[in-house]
């Protein structure tokens, strides 16, 4: 394959360290011949991609439009166009709702909501005026049957579900595709992140007794049986890729369980919660 014929893909959130499920992500795109431009808020936290010429790394913060407009502005120096976008940066958070700090909450809307669509505003004229392209939004299970406990988190990605159904409609006119990209239960080192950012929050005032099933939400989608993070990645890549692509693309444990809890009748569903974690 040429280097004209090889796809170019931007992610965001590529760091290893603070999630994951990007840095595989880049890895399987580049796998498959793509030019990748993996980014982060710092290039040191993808340093383990640095020496691989498949990988073009750009720092890039998705909360600020200059640093977007300059990583876009990079890439289409270096290669001309760009094919695929995959927004995947997001951040945690744990917390009852009645008692997290605003500025936390404000940081999960503006990371994982602003920031996708600050992307898509930055990529899509370029993609118009070629009439292709394909636009990639990771949400989350959990906006399916949202659980106690990360009620921003579940309702920011609820949010890109919403958005994404959006842009599908009113891209398609422009040869553009867009797909939701929904990951179950990922092993990353998601969990870790949300237990440094929790580790931050101050003390709950009335929901103490809550404490043990509260700290254990940072962590709950890093079981023995959760999905490495290579497996989703190779699954998604493959379906990204696709001349087609599907607009709903879910992998990865409890998947499954939480789409099947998304069609029951409410008070049935409150109840599994109440009895799975103790709230």
């Amino acid at each position: 394959m040429s280097d004209s014929e090889k796809q170019v893909v931007l992610i965001t959130g590529c760091s290893e360290s603070e999630g994951g499920i990007g840095h595989a992500l880049a890895r399987a795109f580049a796998a498959e011949g793509c030019h990748v431009i993996a980014t982060s808020r710092s290039l040191a936290s993808m340093e383990s991609l640095g020496a691989d010429p498949r990988f073009f790394l750009q720092e890039l913060d998705v909360c600020s439009e200059e640093s977007i407009r300059k990583a876009v502005e990079n890439t289409l120096d270096k290669f001309g166009r760009i094919d695929v976008l995959v927004n995947n940066a997001g951040v945690h958070l744990v917390g009852p709702l009645a008692e997290v700090p605003m500025p936390d909450v404000e940081q999960v809307f503006n990371t994982n909501v602003y920031g996708p669509l600050r992307l898509v505003q930055a990529v899509v004229p370029h993609m118009i005026t070629r009439r292709r392209g394909k636009i990639v939004n990771v949400g989350s299970v959990s906006a399916l049957a949202p659980g106690p406990w990360a009620g921003a988190y579940s309702a920011s990605k609820a949010s890109i579900h919403a958005l994404t159904d959006t842009l599908r409609l009113e891209l398609k006119t422009f040869g553009i595709s867009v797909v939701s990209v929904v990951p179950g239960a990922i092993r990353s080192n998601f969990g870790d992140s949300s237990l440094v950012k929790y580790s931050k929050l101050p003390e709950w005032k009335f929901y103490k007794p809550y404490e043990a099933a509260i700290l254990a939400r940072t962590n709950i989608s890093q079981g023995p049986k959760s999905t490495p993070a290579e497996e989703f990645a190779k699954k998604t890549v493959s379906a990204i890729l696709k001349k087609n692509p599907p607009a709903w693309f879910s992998y990865g444990q409890l998947s499954t369980i939480l789409g099947i809890l998304y069609y029951m009748p409410l008070f049935i569903r409150d109840i599994v919660y109440r009895m799975a974690l103790k709230c």
